[in-house]
């Protein structure tokens, strides 16, 4: 199996470089992944490194916590898309859904879907090494409801990352017309592979580059 076109090769450390960055767009070129997953700062510099390529360039909005309000996350999606972001990963309101306050969840990724318009697509970072099993079920519907195009598990600063039932479970509640993705933890081919064959269409990971030439990564977190 290629798992090059699910890869979102992610660079998201606050210490991250220019320089990291550009060898993070030459290395996506290079191994034709799907997207860049970068921090807003580092959109437009993504976006004129990879004109003219497939790749596409995702960033953050609302993270690494979600705890933004609404409006807020509208902004940086609306300002995210004027630097040239095509794909917008948000962080689900994670404290709302533990509030039973559903409402509030999908008003919050519906913000960010409203202000995505037609120019980008939304994935919902639901953090589910927070979560249960039902509430894992409960945020995925929410976030189709809402007009998300993914649903996806973690920021990868939180507990836990990507898991084979989580996917699963993901893949079973949105049905199979909306994207899943696969993030936190994931650093090696036959996680990727058991990732996919879950459910998922997307792999946010720093170590793509191990994951597609079956080397083992050196890199932690994300």
């Amino acid at each position: 199996m290629s798992l090059n076109e699910y890869i979102d090769h992610t660079l998201l450390k606050p210490e991250v470089t220019k320089e990291q960055i550009f060898k993070l767009c030459e290395e996506a070129k290079e191994y034709q992944f799907a997207a860049v997953c970068v921090n807003p700062i580092w959109v437009a510099l993504c976006k004129e490194l990879l004109t003219g390529t497939k790749v596409q360039v995702a960033t953050v909005v609302g993270f690494p916590l979600g705890a933004n309000m609404p409006q807020v996350k509208a902004f940086e999606t609306k300002q995210a898309i004027s630097d040239g972001a095509t794909e917008i990963d948000m962080v689900m309101n994670v404290g709302a859904l533990k509030s039973n306050d559903l409402e509030w969840v999908k008003k919050d990724i519906a913000a960010v879907v409203e202000a995505a318009g037609e120019q980008a697509i939304v994935k919902v970072i639901l953090e589910t090494g927070l979560l249960s099993e039902e509430e894992i079920e409960t945020a995925s519907r929410i976030s189709v409801e809402a007009g998300a195009h993914f649903v996806k598990t973690s920021t990868g600063f939180g507990p836990g990352g990507a898991t084979v039932p989580h996917i699963a479970l993901m893949r079973k509640t949105v049905g199979p017309e909306i994207g899943v993705k696969a993030s936190g933890g994931v650093r090696d081919y036959e996680t990727a592979a058991a990732m996919v064959e879950a459910g998922a269409t997307r792999i946010g990971a720093s170590a793509g580059i191990a994951i597609v030439t079956g080397q083992t990564s050196q890199t932690s977190g994300y």
